[in-house]
């Protein structure tokens, strides 16, 4: 998008605005789409190449090639869960670099290229390499998830800018363009032409987001530039000997579990799966149990766990769509209409096409009822959907039915699946975030939002262990069974709603 010269918006200096907006979020915007773009390519890739040239990879539709890593689809499940995993629990330390030692823009410029490193390595041959580079843009993202949203927030003057939500609105678009346009570009090179290249390609959109950041930065805010609480010289040493120590002892293990020929991939996934479902119950935990919250606030933390452990379980089947079903795509799905053959990997741009045309209907839904006095509480919206998520599951089973001969079944199967998830994600996730600012007690109100993407950590963990754990998701049994689980819990949250919105003050 172009900048559109307008009248001064209200609190502006006067010049050239973004749409009304200040022209600062111009440059987040493409920076955020540019970034989404080389996340949602390699997640649109990730389980397809693992799988591809093994028992479990499919033809995937017109020019698919060969290759790949050839492994299982439980061991592809644990390995994508545990790296989307990360991706999210890495934006706690991102945020802490941010407040202590770079500020938003320089963390966001560091994370920027770290990601488009980690695609860069992932385009070289190799497994190790491959590792390698999912490392590097798990880390990455960590670090730039956690602040360009803040960047965003410092271009308005305060809470109460009027422009700040439609801001915030613009944004939501460069994610989900980025989200839609990924597949498309990145998918169909990796998956019909050359898988590293595909890889490389998403690199590529790295580097452009990190160049128009590079040269817009001017106009962002100097906020952005503000480290709140700098690192003093005595706790820049305490943290650097930490860091050392830890990496230290982690070498050494590592060192004797590779020197006596025991690694496997359990030796480096289990940890990290474990790491992600203590780290959240250990903050939560934290938070509750701190004596000098009120009474009030104590209540509200209440109310909240339910909200987390409902988003854990929604995001726990909702990223699946990019590895359970997406492989049930690629090997059981025609991928053929009217006799035009497309890529698998085509199927991940759906949720973010739904999401772009569903989301103001959805956005006008709400309010038009309230205007009625008939608008959902936010725990009735998160029990909607979780039921509805539920039901995706109890839908996918009735495909995988119909494939258990070897039928190729009708690609509209897998729409409707990314429909439902589409509306279980608009009950949750911005509803989730809108009631995580408006319960976060004063002294964690920054805390609490990282705290909300835990969530996302805290469900693909549970995933992964199921995975590593020798539990086959792809059956009908198990996804009857994940199915159930979201089912009961949305129904416990709405038999619950008015024991949870007791606990929260005013906001349930």
């Amino acid at each position: 998008m172009a900048s559109s010269v307008t009248k001064d918006a209200p609190g502006t200096t006067g010049g050239t605005t973004f749409f009304g907006h200040p022209r600062g979020l111009a440059t987040l915007f493409m920076t955020e789409m540019w970034e989404r773009f080389s996340f949602y390519g390699l997640r649109a890739l990730l389980v397809v190449y693992l799988v591809a040239g093994g028992p479990d990879a499919g033809e995937g539709g017109a020019g698919h090639q060969g290759g790949g890593l050839a492994m299982t689809l439980a061991t592809a499940t644990a390995i994508y869960s545990v790296y989307n995993a990360m991706v999210y629990l890495l934006t706690m330390p991102g945020g802490w670099f941010a407040d202590r030692v770079w500020g938003p823009r320089k963390t966001v410029a560091v994370g920027a290229v770290v990601i488009m490193l980690g695609h860069l390595t992932l385009a070289l041959p190799g497994t190790p390499t491959f590792f390698a580079g999912l490392a590097l843009v798990a880390t990455g993202s960590g670090l730039l998830k956690a602040n360009i949203s803040k960047m965003v927030g410092d271009l308005y003057n305060g809470p109460q800018d009027p422009r700040r939500d439609g801001g915030f609105t613009v944004f939501y678009i460069g994610i989900n363009t980025g989200s839609f346009l990924a597949p498309f570009a990145i998918g169909t090179v990796g998956q019909t032409v050359n898988w590293h290249l595909g890889f490389g390609l998403a690199a590529v959109g790295m580097a452009l987001g990190l160049l128009q950041f590079l040269l817009g930065s001017r106009h962002l805010d100097a906020k952005s530039d503000h480290v709140p609480a700098p690192l003093t010289a005595e706790e820049r040493a305490v943290w650097i000997r930490k860091a050392a120590l830890w990496a230290l002892a982690a070498a050494v293990f590592y060192g004797v579990v590779v020197g006596t020929g025991s690694f496997t991939l359990n030796w480096a996934m289990v940890p990290l799966t474990v790491l992600g479902l203590v780290i959240p119950l250990a903050v939560l935990v934290r938070i509750k149990r701190d004596r000098e919250l009120s009474a009030a606030d104590q209540g509200r933390m209440t109310g909240y766990i339910w909200f987390f452990a409902a988003a854990a379980v929604f995001w726990m089947i909702y990223d699946q769509g990019a590895s359970t079903v997406q492989a049930f795509g690629d090997a059981k799905t025609s991928t053929s209409i009217l006799g035009w053959h497309f890529p698998s990997t085509w199927f991940q741009s759906i949720n973010p096409l739904f999401i772009i045309l569903i989301a103001p209907a959805v956005a006008s839904l709400w309010l038009a009822l309230n205007r009625r006095g008939r608008e959902p509480s936010t725990t009735e919206k998160f029990a909607f959907g979780l039921v509805v998520t539920g039901l995706s599951f109890f839908v996918f089973v009735i495909p995988m039915s119909m494939a258990s001969d070897g039928t190729e079944v009708s690609p509209m199967w897998l729409v409707l699946i990314f429909l439902m998830h589409t509306i279980a994600e608009l009950c949750i996730s911005p509803v989730g975030l809108s009631v995580t600012t408006k319960l976060a007690p004063a002294k964690y109100a920054s805390q609490l939002m990282g705290v909300w993407f835990l969530a996302v950590t805290a469900g693909d963990s549970v995933t992964g262990l199921l995975s590593i754990g020798g539990v086959d998701l792809s059956t009908t049994g198990a996804v009857a069974l994940e199915a159930a689980l979201a089912v009961f819990a949305g129904f416990a949250v709405y038999m619950y709603r008015r024991q949870i919105a007791s606990t929260m003050s005013e906001v349930g």
